[in-house]
């Protein structure tokens, strides 16, 4: 799903609301819904500029983790490297490496022109 106007994402939040006061949890189908309808938003959103997009590379991470609902902890058995790393990397006491780098382009979505420019 796409959301390219205002309109469109004044629906999209109705249609949200709506799921919310229905109840959606433990039911698969709404969940997917609540889900799609969540992301639509929240992408058309960062577009709009509702919410500025992160300038730096800790912060992307951190934008990138919120989205997926990881944990710290989640988010370092994701990338692969340990917490106490990560925490290094996302307080900005470490750099990234290029295999990290490579992993946040292939598992977070990161592009890679962003993470060369802000690494």
């Amino acid at each position: 799903m796409t959301i390219s106007t205002p309109q469109e994402c004044t629906a999209a939040l109705a249609q949200l609301d709506h799921l919310i006061a229905l109840g959606f949890e433990g039911i698969p189908e709404r969940e997917q819904e609540f889900d799609r309808l969540a992301r639509a938003i929240e992408a058309y959103q960062l577009q709009a500029g509702y919410f500025p997009k992160p300038t730096t590379l800790p912060a992307m991470i951190e934008l990138k983790r919120q989205q997926r609902q990881l944990k710290q902890k989640e988010l370092a058995q994701l990338l692969e490297v340990p917490a106490g790393r990560l925490s290094q990397i996302l307080s900005g006491k470490r750099r990234v490496t290029m295999d990290l780098a490579r992993k946040l382009y292939e598992r977070l979505d990161i592009s890679p022109e962003f993470i060369l420019k802000t690494a």
